[in-house]
């Protein structure tokens, strides 16, 4: 069933959107507020989020922007009369369409369905759409969201990770472009899963280049320092 985020100040607007999703068939969520709008996506994974670019406590445009860095979920934003510059930068950092207030609400149903025909090859709501506020790292078109602990890879999917995969990849991350020895990376980890130094540092390095390499034997992310260790060899940004 598909599940819709109506992100608006005015309640009368999100009464009659949220009157004509239910008349389809959809759940409908609602949200007056970015600060709302966090909250439902702690708790809901919608398959499509219909976003106001004027909000009370934060701007739409910004909101989409980080919306985008961490999930495929499709936007529609929500626009007033003349604001042809919002529009554009909506469409330009993401946005997969835009109505102009005040709309037709049959008119906006059809823009749904036909955003969601368009990106039905997406992995909606796969990435760590939640990660709004979140402790997030971006690496090489990667996402590693530190509060969910979770991976998305360049296409949004996520990626499996086994609680000490998780951690080495952390220790990693938060050190790039850094020599870091066996010793230290184990520290990392082994307090978290008994049996690390059963199967070792170069084992979980190994699964790690698997899951994120496209080549394993010629790695480009995690490069082996040969007698001192493992370097992450990429820039990471702080999202």
């Amino acid at each position: 069933m598909i599940q819709v985020l109506i992100v608006d100040d005015d309640a009368d607007i999100r009464d009659v959107v949220t009157h004509e999703v239910r008349q389809q068939g959809w759940v409908a969520f609602e949200a007056g507020s970015g600060a709302d709008l966090v909250a439902v996506l702690r708790e809901q994974t919608p398959d499509i989020i219909l976003l106001d670019i004027r909000l009370p406590d934060q701007d739409g445009l910004t909101i989409a922007r980080r919306l985008r860095a961490t999930s495929a979920i499709p936007i529609i934003m929500l626009t007033g009369m003349g604001s042809d510059v919002d529009r554009i930068v909506g469409l330009e950092i993401g946005a997969d369409d835009y109505v102009v207030k005040p709309f037709n609400p049959r008119e906006l149903v059809a823009r749904i369905k036909a955003v969601l025909r368009r990106t039905s090859g997406k992995p909606m709501g796969t990435a760590p759409s939640e990660s709004l506020g979140h402790d997030c790292r971006g690496f090489a078109g990667w996402l590693l969201d530190r509060t969910a602990r979770v991976l998305a890879d360049p296409s949004g999917n996520p990626v499996s990770l086994t609680n000490a995969e998780y951690l080495l990849l952390e220790a990693l991350v938060d050190a790039p472009h850094r020599v870091l020895s066996r010793e230290h990376l184990l520290e990392r980890t082994h307090a978290f899963e008994a049996d690390v130094f059963d199967r070792t540092i170069d084992v979980l390095i190994l699964r790690l280049r698997r899951k994120m390499e496209p080549n394993p034997q010629a790695p480009k992310l995690i490069r082996t320092e040969r007698g001192a260790g493992y370097v992450f060899d990429a820039d990471v940004e702080k999202l």
